[in-house]
């Protein structure tokens, strides 16, 4: 019997998110992680919004977007750790032999881990809230900037979990994820690109993806409604998504070769 490929992934999905609930330590600690970079920046860097490259903008919704893209790249790897333990365990070749579509076996995992970056959002949103948090594009921002969350968690949730298959190892597929840290800190992190002087760091965030995905955010925060900036926000996290999760489908296609 023919399989169907929306079932099998919803099948999947449910799964690893049931994995992820039964233990939430996969995902807590990096929340954590999440709201102290956003605590200590906003404690300690706030006084730099009043020089005029800030334009009066507050300090809070310029480095809200820090603390979403990293747990963005820290809850990443909890679909390559699921992953490497249905390998490690020989679940996963299990999986292989049943009618199920392979793309949406590796989805499973994706698309849980995406979910997870979405709530860990939310939950910073609302002490973001409670923290002073002005929006400027006020409700519809806010559904703007979790829809590049997604985006964004889909697409390093697809790395990771194409480098899980890779690998079949968990110390590298979350080694594999934390090379991508240093994106958070090539760019735009703490002050805007004015103020950066560097040349060699003004070249690394013109080409550092991470860039526009924080100015999109930071333009609903900010500035209210602005073409420009989501236009190019959205599409760094479309082409990310494509070449990642064909990444993935590729690393998928040699496992089964290898299985």
């Amino acid at each position: 019997m023919k399989s169907s490929f929306f079932l099998d992934t919803l099948i999947y999905s449910k799964r690893s998110i049931i994995t992820i609930l039964r233990n939430p330590f996969i995902f807590i600690p990096n929340l954590f992680i999440s709201l102290f970079f956003l605590l200590v920046y906003e404690g300690g860097l706030s006084g730099i919004s009043e020089l005029p490259a800030f334009d009066g903008a507050n300090y809070l919704a310029f480095i809200l977007p820090v603390s979403i893209v990293s747990a963005a790249i820290g809850g990443a790897g909890g679909a390559g750790q699921a992953l490497v333990n249905d390998l490690e365990t020989g679940f996963f070749s299990r999986l292989l032999l049943t009618p199920s579509s392979r793309l949406a076996i590796v989805l499973g995992p994706i698309i849980a881990g995406m979910l997870q970056l979405l709530i860990q959002t939310i939950l910073i949103l609302i002490i973001a809230y409670f923290l002073g948090l002005e929006i400027a594009a006020g409700f519809g921002g806010i559904l703007i900037v979790l829809l590049l969350t997604l985006g964004w968690g889909l697409a390093f949730a697809g790395y990771s979990v194409g480098i899980a298959l890779r690998t079949k190892n968990a110390q590298s597929a979350q080694a594999g994820t934390f090379i991508f840290f240093p994106l958070i800190f090539l760019s735009t992190t703490f002050v805007p690109y004015e103020l950066i002087e560097a040349n060699w760091l003004k070249i690394a965030t013109v080409i550092n993806p991470t860039t526009y995905l924080f100015e999109a955010m930071r333009s609903v925060f900010i500035d209210g409604w602005e073409f420009w900036p989501l236009a190019k926000g959205f599409l760094v996290i479309a082409l990310l998504c494509a070449v990642t999760i064909t990444f993935s489908a590729i690393s998928a296609s040699k496992a089964v070769s290898a299985d």
